[in-house]
């Protein structure tokens, strides 16, 4: 076994992320130990320096900091739970993509194990670790992010969102969700234009940097939510809002339009309620979860 020093990491999972976390460890000469199921994954970073571990305890064993990044929040206890000894007074970042409630469960896993905790979104694809534009929001233990931030900055920009477990993974997933939203439509888009010849190629050209000029209606929105009127104004009404003549037009393309539908539905239920002279931001308040009483 290798003597261990501050910066020694283990990473366990070389799914097409972990690999990248771990290659960008190698690459910056930080000693690190990997291991998958699949033995062969480990083959190519050995050969760039990388030590190769037979198991995952021989993983854990190596290191004080160990990293993982496998499936999801199941598989991640599948191979942590039978080593949890090893663990113990070891410092553990899980950088799986777990919901919440996962994180704030494992975070107590540890706690009670006696293991440093910490939980890590990340934001990026693995064709982007350890290059600007990539980013890592982390939340549990602040003495671990603060111990390890210039390691974990060797991966993407590392920000911290204080000791809750859940809240990288939160802030993780609302960003994902806007993301999928934006990208559903765009195929909603590319969707109408193809019956015409028009190549989604094309419409991408024209897409991109009109989403990206929306982008700056952003902070407007988020003023009138976080104010709570929304009849500030200067904000378009939900009436003016109606989406029926896109909706027709979609039909009349013999497409699905679903996304747009779903925006719809957010709308008419506010213009049912009494708000149609309010501003669009107020389909918001279909979406927050009911006060309590």
């Amino acid at each position: 076994m290798h003597e261990t020093h501050a910066t020694d990491v283990s990473i366990l999972g070389l799914g097409a992320m972990g690999t990248a976390l771990a290659e960008a460890l190698v690459k910056a000469g930080v000693r690190t130990t990997v291991w998958n199921r699949s033995a062969g994954k480990a083959e190519a970073l050995v050969a760039r320096g990388a030590t190769g571990a037979g198991s995952a305890a021989e993983a854990v064993q190596a290191s004080p900091l160990v990293v993982v990044c496998l499936f999801d929040h199941a598989s991640v206890h599948e191979v942590l739970d039978p080593l949890v000894d090893d663990l113990a007074g070891r410092t553990l970042v899980n950088l799986t993509t777990t919901k919440p409630e996962q994180a704030r469960q494992s975070a107590v896993w540890a706690a009670e194990a006696r293991i440093a905790y910490l939980e890590g979104g990340i934001m990026a694809v693995p064709s982007m670790i350890g290059q600007p534009g990539a980013s890592i929001l982390y939340s549990g233990s602040e003495d671990v992010f603060r111990q390890h931030t210039a390691l974990f900055d060797h991966w993407a920009a590392s920000t911290y969102y204080g000791e809750d477990a859940g809240l990288a993974s939160l802030y993780d997933f609302a960003l994902l969700s806007a993301m999928y939203v934006m990208f559903a439509g765009f195929m909603q888009g590319a969707a109408m234009l193809a019956p015409e010849g028009v190549p989604a190629s094309r419409f991408a050209e024209m897409a991109a940097p009109w989403l990206t000029a929306m982008t700056g209606e952003l902070a407007g929105y988020a003023k009138v939510i976080d104010g709570g009127d929304y009849t500030v104004p200067g904000q378009q009404s939900l009436t003016f809002s109606n989406l029926g003549l896109f909706l027709e037009a979609i039909a009349e393309q013999g497409v699905s339009a679903e996304p747009l539908a779903m925006v719809q539905r957010l709308i008419r239920q506010q213009v049912d309620a009494g708000h149609g002279t309010e501003g669009f931001a107020r389909i918001i308040e279909s979406l927050k979860a009911p006060a309590s009483e």
